[in-house]
């Protein structure tokens, strides 16, 4: 069996929706008891991290960037280091809005990379505060094209693909991260499956990793017309790749969710029943080794 310790690994910061967890004017619950318990809820990101080498690249610039940076400092790293690049998926507030803490109110920091699509370039260049931060030099914004690979990280490759989303400021994009050893996927937001001009059961198969948006369970959780806020529905996210292998299923990590979706709570019975049909439910501080 091939040794992976010492290869690069995705690292998970965060599997909230935009808002977070304690979501504000929260009654649930579950929010009210988890105001004391914020770290364990941070939105949505993820790192892919060469320990050894002491780098790593981050996906999303979320509002809890100060707390998974220091968590990646705790942790991983033992000091507070920058990351190569931040990759950002789109303009709605959970994915691009850390950004600010690089600027001159808070980090002030230098020339460090951001990679985006030209929508959402143009969308940091002309709006306040963001234009500022390249004005100021705080963030360097490099343009990708969707199918057109990046490499900041030895052994890792990076990939936009587009994804259909509400793209009301930018494109929506996932992404493809490849390692020496494995590959993964990372879509933490889309309208439905079936609008995508792709086949997730095909890609279940294809990919070791699919960290996937599961913001709601059912379309019952939350009281708003659910059609404008489309996501995959996570029942029927489990209904169509029920047919998978015990393997296949076990390669599909639930990512950004809601909260109002038990799924977030690992103790409570909706999660042991992902569980127990072979998912997963991505958790911070997990590993997944490339």
């Amino acid at each position: 069996m091939p040794i992976y310790t010492q290869s690069e690994y995705i690292y998970v910061l965060g599997n909230t929706q935009d808002a977070g967890m304690p979501h504000i004017g929260c009654k649930h619950q579950f929010c009210l008891d988890n105001f004391n318990m914020y770290e364990e809820y941070y939105v949505t990101s993820i790192a892919v991290v060469n320990q050894e080498k002491k780098k790593y690249i981050l996906f999303e610039a979320t509002p809890d960037i100060t707390y998974q940076l220091n968590y990646l400092k705790d942790n991983i790293f033992q000091e507070f280091l920058l990351p190569e690049a931040i990759y950002i998926t789109h303009a709605h507030i959970g994915h691009y809005t850390g950004l600010m803490y690089f600027g001159r109110e808070a980090l002030g920091s230098k020339n460090l990379l951001v990679k985006v699509l030209p929508k959402m370039s143009n969308f940091l260049k002309t709006n306040g505060p963001w234009s500022q931060l390249v004005t100021l030099n705080n963030i360097q914004i490099q343009n990708t094209k969707f199918d057109v690979s990046n490499s900041e990280l030895n052994n890792i490759e990076v990939t936009p693909i587009k994804v259909p989303h509400r793209d009301e400021y930018s494109e929506t994009a996932g992404y493809i991260i490849i390692g020496k050893n494995k590959k993964a996927l990372f879509i933490p937001d889309i309208d439905k499956w079936e609008k995508w001009d792709k086949n997730l059961i095909d890609l279940v198969k294809d990919f070791d990793y699919l960290l996937l948006d599961a913001t709601f369970y059912d379309s019952n959780e939350i009281n708003r017309d659910i059609s404008e806020i489309p996501h995959p529905i996570v029942s029927e996210t489990i209904n169509l790749l029920n047919s998978l292998s015990k393997k296949n299923k076990s390669k599909v990590y639930f990512i950004h969710m809601n909260h109002t979706n038990h799924m977030l709570n690992p103790n409570s019975d909706l999660s042991k029943s992902i569980i127990n049909k072979g998912f997963n439910i991505a958790r911070l501080g997990q590993k997944l080794y490339l």
